[in-house]
């Protein structure tokens, strides 16, 4: 008995250790990929009702008095643009489930009705609204899709006649997307427009090649007579209808050069008449000018007196509201959060993150989901915020996220992160910033800022790196680590790498021929050379956007490869790790291949990865695993 009480003492003991260390374990490359989030969240017409889709893809309906919930559909197929028919009764949403990808499910039973299989062209169209609405008399669907009796084109040879003649991973299929309508139940679907144009975001009540100026539009359903309400130079984007029908509220550019990637005038909230209308006061108006922040999703209230939108501020994005008739808009919500998805009726229903919980659904301020619960046991860092003044004294905010268990007197490496865009914005968002927690794992502190030119300080912050790559954003960044170091004193100032992907790519190769205080470099989708990027992207029109006009007017030759990293290769001393898509379109392989090139004839320590089918932004989870456990080796190998 004796022994057998000692033998049962160290098993239950062995226990206890063992469920210590699963409760308190850290975050691994592997996690990269173990997170799933909530996505969409729309509301019943009469607002008892929120369907979100739910971690695992399928749909599920939860009672917005926090009664409970319950799944509407069950399998692996994900399901995305949920939307419900104003009587209330059904939910439609695309899914990728056999026998079709248009679906209708019955909202009180889960029956399934298959409507359409819709084909879709590859053209890749950015800032898109609504693909998917339905009547107001719930008995047929309004969507966006392609003829699917247009045939593709050859291969072999691959004949080119359009400009933009790249998608993100592939090439044009020289299809055009119109919208189509179809009965709720099922059966031919019939076109509503068709043209040379691509017809986008309907709200139920174009874009020529090469040319980014989307306008408004309205179309008959029965004689399909369509009339135009904007001609503008700029960009009309997310129309919605008032509830009374009488108006279009939609966000909107005013610029006359913009471009398909990365625009850096901020899109504001207009409404416009939807019979039209000339100039003021029956023409377009614009409401939140005022508020100076970058805005998307616009939604009426039901009363049609509100326009609620996402604003991004300081790292947050936020539900706004702005009255109809014009004034003062106000946050609805006041944290340092993320909402990344939002529906307006009878109550407001939201999809909320921060640093360090998964996006949580909330309808009225409660909270109705508990999927952090997965976080549960993993040792997560809080940042620290920082604010300080950059070389001409403009403010620049940033958080520096320290590494697990840091021992007082020990000295830290730093990595400085740097963001995509180039008017991008870090922010509170767990799912952005689940990789800067693994670096922090791995004994990192890693430091990442919002520099000139980052969205959600005013538009004046968002142009500060037009025609000025390079320029004043690297001198902030630089300013940002030289600040950190005066303030963080524990912070190992010989121990530096810096990393970044897509524009945070290319200022990682800028960051390494401007300086040599960073031991390792690891650039992903990266740019070094902006000439041959100009003609070998999909942006084929973001140069001329960001530095004022083409590759041959005026000095933009000189200028653009005075701000290519491949110009001053020279530089370099720095070992550097390329990561690349073999089918990314948006920033082509050969602008790591030339910079990768460089550094190995020079004798500069480098390593070039290709992934085969991954375009800007890997998807298979065994590469984003991978891109990660190699980040890790190099940084490990010249930092630490």
């Amino acid at each position: 008995m004796l022994t057998s009480s000692i033998m049962l003492r160290r098993l239950f003991l062995t226990m206890i250790v063992a469920c210590a260390a699963r409760a308190d374990r850290l975050l691994t490359p592997a996690d990269v990929t173990a997170f799933r989030e909530m996505s969409e969240c729309t509301l019943s017409p009469d607002g008892r009702t929120v369907a979100v889709v739910a971690p695992d893809g399928n749909i599920r309906l939860y009672d917005t008095a926090g009664s409970g919930s319950r799944a509407l559909t069950e399998g692996k197929f994900r399901a995305a643009s949920l939307r419900w028919s104003p009587d209330g009764k059904n939910i439609a949403f695309f899914s990728s489930r056999p026998g079709a990808t248009l679906w209708v499910a019955e909202a009180a039973l889960g029956k399934l009705v298959p409507v359409t299989t819709i084909v879709h062209s590859n053209f890749w169209i950015p800032g898109q609204g609504s693909a998917l609405e339905w009547s107001p008399d719930s008995k047929r669907l309004a969507f966006v899709g392609a003829d699917p009796e247009t045939p593709a084109p050859g291969a072999d040879p691959r004949v080119i006649t359009r400009i933009q003649y790249k998608s993100r991973k592939e090439f044009s299929d020289n299809r055009r997307e119109h919208i189509w309508i179809v009965d709720a139940g099922g059966g031919r679907p019939r076109a509503l427009t068709g043209g040379e144009h691509h017809e986008h975001s309907i709200s139920w009540s174009g874009n020529p090649d090469a040319t980014h100026n989307y306008d408004l539009f309205t179309a008959d359903v029965e004689s399909g007579a369509v009339r135009r309400l904007t001609d503008t130079p700029g960009c009309e984007y997310a129309p919605a209808f008032s509830p009374d029908g009488q108006w279009i509220a939609y966000t909107a550019t005013t610029r006359a050069i913009t471009t398909i990637d990365s625009v850096a005038e901020d899109t504001h909230v207009w409404v416009i008449p939807a019979s039209g209308g000339g100039g003021a006061p029956s023409g377009p108006r614009e409401l939140n000018h005022a508020l100076d922040r970058r805005s998307t999703a616009p939604r009426w209230s039901p009363d049609g007196r509100w326009i609620y939108f996402l604003a991004g501020d300081h790292g947050r994005q936020l539900i706004y509201r702005v009255p109809f008739q014009g004034g003062t808009s106000q946050a609805i919500v006041q944290k340092d959060a993320t909402i990344s998805a939002y529906a307006a009726g009878p109550k407001l229903a939201y999809l909320m993150s921060d640093d360090r919980r998964l996006a949580e659904l909330y309808v009225e301020g409660a909270q109705l989901t508990e999927n952090s619960g997965a976080l549960a046991g993993i040792r997560l860092v809080d940042p620290v915020h920082l604010e300080f003044s950059s070389f001409d004294s403009t403010p620049i905010e940033g958080w520096l996220l320290p590494p697990v268990d840091r021992r007082e007197g020990q000295k830290v490496p730093l990595l400085l992160s740097i963001h995509g865009g180039p008017h991008g914005m870090f922010g509170y968002a767990f799912s952005r910033n689940l990789r800067q927690q693994v670096l922090a794992t791995r004994g990192y502190a890693v430091l990442y800022l919002n520099p000139r030119g980052s969205t959600g300080y005013g538009q004046k912050f968002s142009d500060g790196c037009v025609n000025d790559w390079g320029g004043g954003d690297y001198q902030d960044l630089m300013a940002g680590v030289d600040y950190a170091l005066g303030k963080f004193p524990w912070l190992d100032r010989e121990r530096m790498g810096v990393l970044g992907g897509s524009y945070g790519g290319y200022m990682t190769n800028w960051v390494i021929t401007q300086t040599q205080r960073f031991r390792a470099a690891v650039a992903s989708a990266s740019l070094s050379n902006l000439i041959s990027f100009y003609a070998t992207s999909l942006y084929n029109d973001l140069i001329h956007a960001e530095f004022n006009g083409f590759p041959w007017e005026g000095d933009n030759y000189d200028r653009l490869w005075d701000r290519s990293p491949l110009k001053h290769v020279k530089n370099v001393r720095t070992p550097t790790l390329f990561l690349h898509g073999e089918q990314d379109h948006d920033v082509h392989i050969s602008d790591a291949e030339q910079m990768y090139t460089a550094l190995r004839r020079r004798g500069i320590e480098a390593e070039l990865v290709r992934y085969p089918r991954e375009g800007h932004g890997f998807t298979e989870p065994p590469h984003q695993v991978d891109s990660l456990e190699r980040t890790l080796e190099w940084l490990d190998r010249f930092v630490k």
